[in-house]
């Protein structure tokens, strides 16, 4: 475990349980409704262990995780899988916190991967099949980008999201005909990284600086053998990256009822305000909002700000307790 809130949050006398889902480094295969599973282990454990106050803390994608588990954890109501597989979650299973923290939260990877795939891409079985008159990173196109091309191409994006899916429905479908009801296969999602926010910082302005958080060309990114969900299989990708998705964070975080803090890296140029804006117009009434202004998605080289949001947060959960 590595996170870069673990020793701070500890050296101001939050007590800590990391837990890796068991999809840890392998989150091609990863099924969202069988991670929260994974994090209901983890606060029964503490429950046993006799802590009266537990605090969820979701940074970057694992902030929908935690609203996916608070949600079904004050309301159980998924029942399958968005394959249709069967899901025995029970409320024994998943007690629930009593707040949640999120750091640099995006809101869900179904939402996530819907304004990162790139909407350029004609045929699916070959990445350098495109349509140059949608490629964001054509600079005939811009940036800057005027109003009309991002919303073609954002139809673009969701349109291509939604085939996948079709495809995956389908060929999920065929393969249970023949092999049963277990059966799945592994496929390929070419060009994922092509949200035109990366390179327009006019577009849901805040601080961040071209380039996106995969390095300094996000067009290598996006083309790139391995980067955001790149590589899956039929359920995950249905579970984890389609817009099918029961892990969606502000609608999980709408059914909720505790309380919470949102932090906002200003820098951050992966995580927008309007997604800032989504999560707390979910939790309307009883989040606590804070912005660190320069703060970057990784924190990368910012002792000072690192210590900011540590203190924060170890303020905001010692007075829950």
């Amino acid at each position: 475990m590595n996170h870069y809130l673990l020793a701070p949050l500890a050296e101001r006398n939050i007590a800590l349980l990391a837990l890796n889902t068991r999809y840890c480094n392998g989150d091609s295969v990863l099924i969202m409704e069988r991670a929260i599973q994974d994090v209901g282990a983890g606060v029964k454990f503490l429950r046993s262990r006799g802590y009266k106050t537990v605090t969820l803390i979701g940074n970057s994608g694992g902030a929908s995780l935690m609203a996916f588990y608070q949600s079904q954890a004050e309301s159980l109501n998924v029942t399958h899988t968005p394959a249709g597989d069967p899901v025995d979650l029970r409320p024994e299973q998943l007690p629930p916190a009593d707040g949640m923290a999120l750091i640099a939260g995006h809101p869900g990877r179904g939402t996530l991967m819907l304004n990162y795939i790139d909407g350029s891409v004609i045929d699916e079985r070959d990445p350098l099949t495109y349509d140059p008159v949608l490629d964001i990173y054509n600079r005939e196109n811009g940036p800057p980008f005027s109003e009309a091309f991002v919303a073609a191409y954002r139809a673009a994006q969701r349109r291509r999201s939604e085939a996948i899916t079709n495809y995956a429905q389908r060929r999920l479908r065929f393969l249970r005909a023949i092999h049963g009801p277990d059966a799945d296969e592994a496929f390929i999602v070419y060009r994922t990284y092509a949200d035109p926010r990366f390179i327009d910082i006019s577009l849901d302005a805040n601080d961040r600086v071209p380039g996106g958080n995969r390095g300094a060309s996000p067009k290598q990114a996006n083309e790139s053998a391995n980067n955001l969900g790149r590589f899956t299989t039929l359920t995950s990708w249905l579970s984890q990256w389609s817009l099918l998705t029961n892990a969606d964070g502000p609608s999980n975080m709408a059914r909720t009822s505790v309380p919470v803090v949102q932090v906002e890296y200003t820098a951050d140029a992966g995580i927008f305000p309007s997604d800032v804006k989504a999560w707390s117009d979910s939790a309307a009434g009883r989040i606590t909002n804070h912005r660190l202004p320069k703060a970057t998605h990784y924190m990368k080289n910012q002792p000072q700000v690192l210590g900011q949001v540590s203190d924060l947060l170890a303020e905001w959960i010692g007075g829950l307790g």
